[in-house]
């Protein structure tokens, strides 16, 4: 498994520990690891142009750490920034950052 950015197709972004689950030699669906959703600040922009970040569990009343999506909700997943990375691995082992320009 390998920490990626998410884009599903209602334009959420997460960020989580996630793997790709293969039948029958075809993709079918990923598992997400303590996933993470992105809230970005866009109104709330610096003069240096840096934005608020927010991570915040993706579904929050579940105790479940792993959670298994198909692949056709999944438009793309990408490599994050390393201060997303970092302030993701910050909080899934305990100490919080709330934001990162």
């Amino acid at each position: 498994m390998a920490i990626k950015l998410a884009v599903l197709q209602d334009k959420e972004q997460l960020i989580c520990d996630i793997k790709e689950l293969i039948d029958d030699k075809k993709p079918v669906g990923y598992l997400l690891k303590s996933p993470h959703k992105l809230i970005v600040d866009e109104e709330k922009l610096n003069e240096d142009e840096s934005v608020k970040i927010t991570l915040t569990p993706w579904i929050l009343l579940t105790n479940d750490q792993e959670i298994v999506i198909p692949n056709n909700h999944v438009v793309t997943i990408v490599e994050p920034i390393d201060s997303i990375k970092e302030m993701y691995m910050e909080k899934i082992n305990g100490s919080e950052s709330n934001s990162t320009d």
